[in-house]
């Protein structure tokens, strides 16, 4: 994520904002400058930039902007619809009549937007449902039935990401961390590894590689059931560090492929915040660290420049939590067989923003 400021009075923003603390100023996402905005009201529901002299679009918010969980315009004469580029993957939302989901929506759409905002960067084709009737992307966000006895699983299926609302409450996401061993486990966590499985469809299976993924992440075609059922009947070996990014990326290959997705997109997100506030550890010049990786993570940097980047960053804000007391920051080991995962992600991608 950058850096943003309000171009109103030059303060600090963040993502989600939706006004200016300092000056009062309304903002706006705009995915196609992929900017937030400081805006000024034209009347009948729509803006405009404080920056724009007159010759820019007039842009509306999102309909979901009147429920507080969306900050993303739109352009009327050019976009469909009343709902962003974002909040129109949303099939089924939370049961807003059950206490408490209007929250749990909050913060389902905080970690959705920031996963769309990382498949715009990354310049990754995407269709809807509408687009695709077939496989296109949908998102279900459902709750478990009253009566219990139908849990909601978090799942992937032919372009429907289910995501059980449960997961937006912290307590009941930390209990599962800890009861299903996981050191790391996030909402936004979650939404990275989901949107693995779509593309592993729509890149592998769809793009031409599933042979060169093979040899990478195993075969596929093993039964994904029984591979489960065999995952949590065993202990890991010593050694699955070696391979595997997580406990749970040995279950399957399929898994193994999400997961390593989704670590990839925490790599280049998290080094394009780190890097858009001068984080970054380098050599050092008179006592001070050299500040040499500029390029964009998204677009430009390659693996070899990425992994230079961002190893010495984990290495350094680690330590800063283990001076606060806190858990580490990265809980993560990456050895030599979970790089060669890693660059086959990013190769894939890069491959995918030469056809755009």
């Amino acid at each position: 994520m950058k850096r943003f400021t309000c171009q109103s009075c030059g303060q600090l923003l963040f993502f989600e904002n939706t006004r200016c603390d300092q000056c009062g100023t309304a903002l706006g996402y705009m995915p196609e400058v992929e900017n937030l905005v400081a805006l000024v009201p034209e009347g009948q529901g729509l803006w405009r930039s404080v920056a724009c002299h007159g010759a820019e679009e007039s842009h509306a918010f999102c309909a979901n902007h009147a429920y507080d969980v969306c900050n993303w315009m739109l352009r009327p004469s050019h976009d469909r619809g009343i709902f962003c580029f974002a909040c129109q993957f949303n099939r089924v939302i939370p049961n807003l009549s059950t206490p408490g989901n209007m929250e749990r929506w909050r913060k389902l759409e905080v970690a959705k937007h920031r996963l769309f905002y990382t498949i715009l960067r990354l310049k990754l084709p995407v269709k809807n449902r509408l687009q695709d009737p077939q496989e296109g992307l949908v998102f279900d966000f459902l709750d478990d039935s009253p009566d219990g006895w139908s849990p909601i699983m978090t799942g992937h299926s032919n372009g429907v990401i289910t995501i059980a609302t449960k997961e937006a409450d912290d307590a009941y996401r930390e209990r599962m961390r800890v009861e299903m061993g996981e050191y790391y486990r996030t909402l936004l966590g979650h939404f990275r590894h989901e949107i693995g499985h779509y593309y592993w469809n729509v890149l592998i299976r769809d793009g031409g590689r599933l042979e060169q993924c093979r040899t990478v992440f195993g075969d596929e075609r093993l039964d994904y059931q029984e591979a489960l059922q065999n995952h949590y009947a065993r202990l890991p070996p010593d050694n699955w560090r070696e391979h595997y990014v997580s406990l749970y990326a040995m279950s399957h290959p399929w898994e193994d492929f999400a997961e390593t997705w989704a670590h990839y997109f925490h790599i280049v997100s998290t080094l394009e915040t780190a890097l858009s506030y001068d984080m970054t550890i380098g050599s050092m010049a008179d006592g001070q660290a050299v500040l040499t990786h500029r390029n964009d993570p998204y677009l430009h940097m390659p693996f070899d420049e990425i992994l230079e980047a961002w190893l010495p960053l984990t290495y350094a804000v680690n330590s800063l939590n283990r001076s606060m007391g806190l858990a580490d920051f990265y809980p993560f080991v990456l050895t030599a067989g979970v790089r060669a995962k890693l660059r086959f992600i990013h190769d894939v991608v890069r491959q995918v923003q030469q056809t755009v």
